[in-house]
């Protein structure tokens, strides 16, 4: 193939993460294309300037600045943790490939040793994302489950200070920064669903962008795109899960894929949860069939409800 574009420039959020992040997808372009210049540029975003952010606001205060980044041709790739790129993005922009995903689960960090089954009554545990607490309450609801803000250190830094007993975090962030020492437990999914697309790198690109596009797509994990997208939609048919926390993961099984998602319905221990599957070339399909399926057992447990 040949490459047209030399110099090609990278757009990514500030924290230690999303800079490791960058520079994986920087290597991975650099290994096939060895004559290109692959530089870069930090881009501080909404989410990264407030202390509280608005829930209502939803996830794009993550993406928004890197994508005007992009439309304005700042930049020519952005690259996002694919668990805070919304299902709705720009027309003129597309996600192009997604890198081959890591551990999807969530993990249990604790100042002594244990799991999240051993912890006390009464233990407090940080996170600040919806879609754990109330999973984390269905399962222990003896619990309690207060805010925690910052970076993956910033976290594990309070952890330590012991304003919090155990904190929750993704696997694949720990994973990136070298800090999987610190894990005591990986979730299993029987206990906590992770986000959609948690795990996974996306890249995205200008539509027109043709020449780059061509060369991302040969960084695309075609397994992980496909079991993404199903999340992604089974999100999108749900209303894209802003207010509501809403959890999932896709696995392939040979040519089957199955998916599992779960809605929360009540603010303290109530979650409803449902599988799916289908042929692994369809994944927008099964992504809706789930929101359907969950829809339909969310409106018989409202009936119960009045009964």
């Amino acid at each position: 193939m040949r490459v047209m574009k030399k110099n090609i420039v990278i757009g990514s959020r500030k924290s230690p993460l999303a800079r490791a992040q960058a520079r994986f997808v920087a290597a991975g372009l650099r290994k096939i294309f060895p004559e290109c210049a692959v530089v870069i540029r930090g881009i501080v975003t909404s989410g990264d300037r407030l202390k509280k952010w608005p829930r209502a606001a939803g996830k794009g205060l993550f993406v928004k600045e890197i994508e005007e980044a992009l439309l304005q041709g700042k930049i020519d790739i952005a690259v996002h943790s694919m668990k805070d790129v919304p299902v709705e993005i720009p027309a003129h922009l597309e996600i192009a490939a997604v890198m081959k995903r890591l551990c999807p689960l969530d993990v249990l960090v604790c100042r002594q040793k244990g799991t999240l089954a051993t912890l006390g009554k009464g233990s407090c545990i940080g996170t600040s994302s919806p879609r754990r607490k109330a999973q984390l309450l269905a399962y222990r609801p003896d619990i309690k489950v207060a805010e925690i803000r910052g970076n993956l250190d910033t976290r594990l830094r309070k952890l330590k200070e012991g304003r919090y007993d155990a904190i929750v975090v993704a696997a694949a962030g720990m994973l990136r920064m070298g800090r999987q020492r610190h894990i005591r437990e990986h979730i299993p999914q029987t206990i906590m669903l992770p986000a959609p697309g948690q795990g996974a790198l996306g890249i995205e690109v200008r539509r027109d962008a043709l020449c780059i596009k061509k060369m991302v797509k040969r960084l695309n994990h075609r397994r992980s795109f496909r079991e993404i997208t199903a999340e992604r939609e089974f999100l999108r048919a749900m209303g894209g899960g802003c207010r509501t926390p809403i959890g999932a993961i896709g696995k392939i099984d040979k040519e089957r894929l199955i998916l599992e998602g779960f809605v929360a319905v009540e603010k303290k221990g109530r979650v409803i949860k449902a599988r799916v599957w289908g042929q692994k070339h369809l994944p927008e399909h099964i992504g809706r069939k789930l929101a359907k399926k969950i829809t339909l057992l969310l409106k018989k447990s409202e009936q119960c409800q009045k009964l």
